[in-house]
């Protein structure tokens, strides 16, 4: 046998261990330190020195805040209707790079013309115009605004990504044009721009505050970041002293007279004269405040508060009271109308240019007789009369909160002292000048009692569908009830007595017509007249009063009787059935019918 070869043993390799210097352990050592201090030194300035800018960081990654977007608030009339509300909108914008279908893989990009396919039957929009609008763009593209909260939700439904609904509210006026002249509108920017959209804004606004809420890792919002009071929105309304139905009457009887007389314009006035409620505030023409840019703005204003006018034989009533309160003449007194007079050197004329003899006050009002009231007014001081007029605030701002009420013009106490033809044309209300609705609340002293009420026509905000009632009676007491009285019979014979189209069978009412020359800058206007009628209802316990004022009406037998009246008439008429005025007689019984023997 062969003995088996064997190998040599493997050398061993013996690594020699040397010591390290204590120099190079001393370097690492101190490389060591270095970091351990830079470390530190860099955790101590983010935490001192950068603390509030990281916290800041922080904060704005981890919390959503949402603005308000500037709701407002609801108004209604004075029987919950509506009048001007928030409608949500929204506005579709377009992202092309991000276009993607339900169920398309993620990483999919779908063209713009397949979304514009399903697009375009939903937005009633041709396929064509969309690819215009977001042809050569990759993001940001507004592709329809205006969108209703119909046409959103179906948007919403396609599930297209890459789309994206913006909301903002949107103001809308239910009743169109029947409020325009008070209420006003919002611009495009949603400015407020007239009536009391601009005089209450403030109130308007809805409290609305920022929303910061907290997020977590994925975007859930946390509730621990929401404070007490934070999704608090309000309900209040405003609520209105018009009525709609009322107003409607109004706005329609106004302008078929308009129309058929072919009139500048005109204005129809209705308060409650126990405590200065406006029922109605009508104006023609006027304009549709949802497409206010259609309309001239000249029509935004309302005249019947910011324009001042000559308002004639409708102010007789007011003379004779202060006269009587002077006790300057008594009820029983009579006067000579002789048809004309002469006072400092200017002739003075009755309408007819007719003498009436000698007649009472009631029929003073009923002729409407000029020369009569300048004879009656002359006994007046006219120091005092100047102070009864000043005090009526002929020459001040009426106390209201109708945007852009404006005061009367009255010559200076020294001018109307010391020249007799000023108090001679005052005293058929000329001379002067003055609101529609300062008139109206003059005549509605007479009617109440002689208290100075304030027209309103808001009743403050309420919330939900609760409902603010009447406020009572106030006013500054300026003339004697008996004094009242005693005009307001006058009135009611000027109706029962004349041939005006006001009567209704059954109930008592009081009135006067007015047709006065139109002055502007002091001249009058040749052939330019208003008419005017002032009426009070019911006469057993007056409660309300009407004004009508048509200014310019064009034509032949143009009087307050023929022009101003009817409208009125409607208008009462109106008023009778929706505030349930029961009669204050029983109607007259018609005579039995006879049958032919």
């Amino acid at each position: 046998m062969v003995a088996p070869t064997q190998r040599p043993p493997r050398p061993r390799r013996v690594v020699n261990l040397q010591p390290v210097p204590v120099g190079r352990l001393m370097a690492v050592y101190a490389v060591l330190a270095a970091g351990l201090l830079g470390l530190g030194m860099r955790l101590a300035w983010l935490q001192i020195v950068e603390r509030g800018t990281l916290q800041a960081r922080a904060r704005a990654i981890q919390t959503q805040s949402v603005a308000p977007i500037g709701k407002r608030r609801t108004i209604v009339d004075r029987n919950g209707r509506l009048v001007a509300l928030d409608e949500q909108r929204f506005s579709l914008w377009a992202h092309p790079r991000y276009f993607n279908f339900p169920g398309d893989e993620p990483q999919q990009l779908r063209k713009p013309d397949e979304v514009a396919a399903r697009l375009a039957t939903v937005l009633a929009q041709p396929k064509e115009k969309l690819l215009a609008t977001m042809a050569g763009r990759s993001s940001g593209i507004r592709l329809a605004s205006d969108l209703d909260p119909e046409t959103a939700q179906r948007v919403r439904q396609l599930g297209i990504s890459g789309l994206d609904l913006e909301a903002y509210p949107h103001r809308i006026y239910p009743q169109g044009p029947l409020f325009a002249n008070v209420v006003g509108f919002l611009n495009l920017e949603r400015v407020p721009q007239a009536g009391l959209e601009q005089s209450r804004d403030r109130d308007l606004r809805r409290h609305e505050d920022t929303l910061r809420m907290r997020r977590g890792a994925d975007g859930t919002p946390l509730p621990e970041g929401l404070t007490a009071g934070s999704l608090y929105g309000d309900d209040l309304r405003l609520q209105l002293t018009l009525d709609a139905r009322l107003q409607q009457v109004a706005q329609q009887a106004l302008a078929r007279q308009i129309k058929k007389w072919n009139a500048k314009r005109g204005a129809a006035l209705v308060m409650d004269v126990r405590n200065g409620e406006m029922l109605a505030l009508a104006s023609s023409p006027t304009y549709d405040p949802n497409r206010f840019w259609a309309f001239k703005p000249g029509l935004f204003r309302e005249w019947s508060v910011q324009d001042l006018y000559e308002p004639g034989s409708t102010f007789k009533p007011i003379n004779l009271a202060l006269a009587l309160q002077e006790k300057a003449i008594s009820p029983s007194d009579k006067v000579a109308d002789s048809g004309s007079l002469t006072i400092g050197g200017w002739p003075i004329f009755n309408h007819d240019r007719k003498a009436n003899g000698v007649i009472d006050f009631a029929t003073v009002l009923q002729v409407s007789s000029n020369v009569a009231m300048v004879q009656a007014m002359a006994k007046v001081r006219r120091d005092r009369f100047w102070h009864w007029l000043h005090t009526f605030g002929i020459d001040g701002r009426p106390d209201t909160d109708l945007p852009g009420a404006v005061p009367g013009q009255l010559k200076d106490r020294k001018a109307f002292i010391g020249q007799p033809i000023e108090p001679a044309v005052a005293a058929f209300g000329q001379g002067f000048s003055l609101t529609p609705l300062k008139l109206l609340q003059l005549h509605a002293m007479l009617a109440n009692g002689g208290r100075l009420v304030s027209p309103h026509i808001t009743r403050g905000l309420r919330s939900g569908d609760a409902l603010a009632s009447a406020p009572t009676a106030t006013g500054l007491q300026l003339l004697d009830p008996a004094v009242t009285r005693v005009v307001m019979g006058w009135m009611e014979s000027v109706v029962e007595r004349g041939s005006l189209p006001v009567k209704t069978p059954g109930y008592r009412i009081g009135g006067k017509t007015g047709t006065a020359q139109k002055a502007e800058n002091g001249v009058y206007i040749p052939g330019a007249l208003i008419t005017s009628f002032v009426g009070h209802l019911p006469m057993n316990d007056p409660r309300y009063v009407v004004l009508v004022v048509v200014d310019e009406p064009k034509g032949g037998n143009v009087y307050g009787s023929t022009v101003a009246a009817p409208v009125a008439k409607e208008i009462i008429d109106a008023l009778l059935v929706l505030e349930k005025i029961a009669p204050s007689r029983p109607p007259e019984a018609k005579p039995p019918l006879s049958r032919a023997g």
